[in-house]
């Protein structure tokens, strides 16, 4: 998660550039003028690092967005050192180098955070437990694609026997499938009913976890869930991924972390229309973009959002509708960050009102 604010006032006496390895991490060590005063390798385990940073003085470490990096990030800033997490799409001095080693990447990585930290857009790691809890959400969304891989997979296997399934609801289709199954496919596909009925009661246990999260743990997205079309799991993720609304400026900011937002690529007179950067939580901007399509839909309510969401899909143009989605999922994200700061009630029609 990008860090919108940080400064760095003084430059570090010590600079350790941490190329990490799933097994062993290579680290490069700049002293004050900027010269490499050690090169070496640890092991990638918490035991290893604790002893190899905890008798180095205060110094300032640069790694990449890692799957490591969230637990290296908090073990060494325990250990009272300065932490930068780059942003893995803004080294591409790295990706691209012709001269590529572990080495070499340690190097790069401690010139860079020694020169000016922001060129690497630092990424703010959330706490253990949100970190933990936000894992529930995502092995739910794994459970819930693995439930509809299969049920398509059902669904493609009978009707290439000349038949059709009902139609029914995700939850309720190994119940109706099961009758309805041809008389050759059904020692094949009742294994898989059979585990799509599984996946579906797991499922369901998630979603009552996470509804005692709000009601326990996370009481401020309750403020959330005030708008039509967010639920517990949209409005949980939204807090777990953000963690802290006060780490944003301005709530329009939020559009942009999220990935919601067009890229520019402006050159002299030439400023095309491009899609949106995707950057940010992938199961947080998916969750987003499917409030926006019931706030849209035939059953959303009457809101101001709603109206501006219609409006924008009528003008007309090319995939209208599916830009207008995407432009009330970044506005949905927005409102969502003002709510949770201010903690105010949601007016569904303000302008209407004023």
């Amino acid at each position: 998660m990008p860090e919108d604010t940080m400064q760095h006032a003084t430059q570090p006496e010590m600079t350790v550039g941490l190329d990490v390895g799933d097994r062993y991490s290579q680290l490069c060590v700049l002293d004050a003028v900027g010269d490499i005063s050690e090169t070496g390798r640890v092991a990638t385990t918490p035991a290893a690092l604790t002893r190899r940073f905890g008798a180095m003085p205060r110094a300032r470490v640069v790694l990449e967005s890692c799957t490591h990096s969230p637990w290296i990030d908090r073990l060494l800033t325990a250990l009272g050192h300065e932490v930068i997490v780059s942003n893995a799409r803004r080294v591409q001095l790295i990706a691209q180098n012709n001269t590529k080693t572990d080495a070499v990447d340690a190097e790069l990585l401690a010139r860079l955070g020694r020169a000016d930290p922001r060129l690497l857009q630092p990424v703010h790691h959330r706490g253990a437990e949100a970190q933990a809890d936000l894992a529930g959400i995502r092995s739910r969304d794994a459970l819930v694609r693995a439930r509809t891989l299969l049920v398509n997979h059902v669904r493609g296997s009978v009707k290439a026997m000349g038949s059709r399934l009902p139609a029914c609801s995700t939850a309720s289709f190994a119940r109706q499938a099961a009758p309805a199954l041809p008389r050759a496919l059904v020692p094949a596909l009742t294994p898989v009913l059979t585990e799509v009925t599984s996946l579906t009661t797991q499922i369901r246990h998630y979603d009552g976890h996470i509804e005692q999260l709000v009601a326990t743990r996370y009481p401020e997205a309750r403020a959330l869930m005030q708008l039509a079309g967010v639920g517990a799991l949209t409005a949980l993720c939204f807090v777990l991924v953000l963690e802290d609304p006060a780490r944003f400026p301005t709530s329009r900011a939020v559009g942009s972390y999220v990935g919601l937002r067009p890229k520019k690529k402006a050159s002299s007179t030439s400023d095309p229309e491009c899609h949106i950067t995707k950057a940010g939580d992938v199961l947080l901007r998916r969750l987003l973009v499917g409030s926006a399509q019931y706030i849209l839909g035939p059953f959303g309510p009457d809101t101001d959002l709603r109206r501006w969401g219609l409006g924008l899909a009528a003008r007309g143009r090319k995939n209208a509708k599916k830009r207008a989605v995407v432009a009330v999922a970044r506005k949905l994200a927005v409102l969502l960050h003002h709510l949770w700061k201010t903690q105010e009630p949601y007016r569904p029609l303000r302008s209407v009102a004023a």
